[in-house]
């Protein structure tokens, strides 16, 4: 991350800069995004992509959340699934080293909260460290007022991180990164346009993942703005569009919030 203060002067200079920032930011995004999936028993897995939150508890200590799309973990009926962590190798290289991750308690109630009727779940975890370390701070979710306050709108692009067809980039197990443009208009307020569409081919394996841009110029934020989570792609009459659904971030919010509400203690 970089200071606006030390920015170079030159124009081309300053291009450049901003540049490798934003590689380097997303860079940071895709070292959050995780595979998360489940076995079917018969030979096939369902998968979803998911990234983690630094969002500290009331009370400021550390915590580390799961985003990711409700259906990807309604859709997993074991309590357990997995979760894609990657291990860096002394030599530079990286190994995949999925682990269990519990998705339902005791009574096979879900672990997760939701928020509303919105295709958004999060569920605090133990991350390993370095993992932890990885997980995008909470400020870097849009809030209600983010597409009117950078002025992002249709045609604007979107990055996007996950695992289509349960495929990722390497044998590592990190994810693939594709662009998509913003499909519909308008995207506020929020309360009346809760989702907004991508000009983007969706798979399965893609839901939950995030959506995000980069700073494009010198007076842009300093860090990503995760616009939302990927949830689905639209089909007519069994026609792909190649266009997805993405829920705004607003609502990871409000799933955080109802992740505290649950772990408060009875008054």
């Amino acid at each position: 991350m970089f200071d606006l203060q030390t920015l170079p002067t030159t124009s081309a200079e300053a291009t450049q800069t901003v540049s490798r920032s934003a590689r380097d930011l997303t860079v940071t995004m895709i070292r959050a995004t995780v595979q998360i999936d489940q076995p079917n028993g018969d030979g096939t897995r369902t998968v979803g992509a998911g990234f983690l939150l630094n969002a500290p508890r009331a009370d400021g200590t550390p915590r580390t959340v799961l985003v990711t799309a409700d259906h990807v973990l309604s859709r997993m009926p074991d309590s357990e699934a997995r979760i894609g962590w990657r291990v860096e190798l002394p030599d530079g290289g990286w190994r995949f080293d999925p682990q269990p991750l519990i998705i339902r308690d005791a009574e096979s109630d879900p672990l997760w909260t939701k928020p509303g009727d919105r295709d958004i779940a999060v569920m605090e975890i133990s991350a390993p460290a370095a993992f932890a370390r990885d997980a995008i701070p909470i400020a870097w979710l849009a809030d209600r007022e983010a597409f009117d306050t950078t002025a992002v709108g249709p045609g604007d692009a979107m990055r996007t991180l996950g695992f289509p067809r349960g495929r990722s980039a390497n044998r590592a197990g990190f994810p693939i990164l594709r662009v998509g443009r913003i499909a519909s208009w308008p995207l506020t307020p929020i309360s009346a346009f809760p989702t907004f569409l991508l000009d983007l081919a969706v798979f399965p394996g893609d839901s939950g993942g995030p959506v995000f841009w980069t700073p494009a110029t010198q007076v842009s934020p300093v860090h990503p703005c995760v616009a939302g989570v990927l949830t689905q792609e639209v089909i007519v009459q069994d026609e792909r569009l190649r266009i997805g659904v993405v829920v705004h971030a607003d609502y990871i919010r409000e799933a955080v919030d109802l992740l505290d509400q649950k772990a408060a203690p009875a008054p």
